[in-house]
């Protein structure tokens, strides 16, 4: 490998750790708006949502400029591979991050009702599971990674709970049926960032490894 391609490849690196932290960072926000409905908090993550597709956009070239200059192989191949993947799963991320920061700006324009699951709960266990799944990149650890996946039926285990959870309420309580329909979106977009998180670290896996292991854990 030429130096200059390595320098390249360390460049990648850090535009892949920049985008997983205002990722991340947008999930907790958002989390925090719906528990307080704190209104400015959720327009920060509407707000931050151009950023990260420019991130998205910029990664992306990068990648496919180092396909084309250096036609790498083996690991740094797998590498750039694995990046451009996750990169598509962080804008996801994110964008599911500010589908529910507009369910807060939403809910706190309605009457005031107690979410029926544990949002909170569940909400903290996708903040976990991306958290790990991006130390599993950093640190090129399969270990952390096989543990995001082994939390990913729990999650889906929650979210199938609360649909059951939030039907009963909208029998019990049909007046109250807007926002109600607006939990279900919460756990559905919590389940889908536990998807995702899934998806980074089988593609941590990947990387390291060359297995594929999508579908067959």
């Amino acid at each position: 490998m030429t130096q200059h391609m390595q320098r390249e490849l360390d460049n990648l690196k850090k535009m892949i750790l920049a985008l997983s932290a205002v990722a991340e960072e947008s999930v907790q926000k958002a989390a925090r708006s719906i528990e307080t409905l704190d209104v400015p908090l959720a327009e920060e993550v509407i707000g931050s949502d151009d950023l990260v597709d420019q991130m998205e956009v910029d990664l992306e070239e990068e990648c496919l400029k180092i396909l084309a200059l250096h036609q790498p192989v083996a690991i740094d191949l797998r590498f750039i591979i694995a990046v451009l993947k996750i990169n598509n799963d962080l804008e996801r991320i994110a964008d599911l991050a500010v589908n529910i920061a507009e369910r807060a700006v939403g809910l706190s324009g309605m009457s005031r009702v107690e979410i029926p699951f544990d949002f909170a709960g569940m909400a903290r266990r996708a903040e976990t599971m991306l958290n790990m799944s991006l130390d599993a990149l950093v640190q090129l650890d399969t270990g952390i990674a096989h543990q995001v996946i082994a939390l990913d039926d729990e999650v889906d285990a929650m979210h199938s709970a609360n649909y059951g959870l939030i039907k009963a309420q909208i029998l019990a309580r049909p007046e109250t049926l807007d926002a109600l329909i607006q939990h279900l979106s919460l756990s559905r977009h919590l389940e889908r960032i536990a998807d995702l998180a899934t998806n980074i670290a089988e593609d941590v896996i990947y990387m390291i490894d060359g297995v594929i292991v999508r579908h067959s854990l």
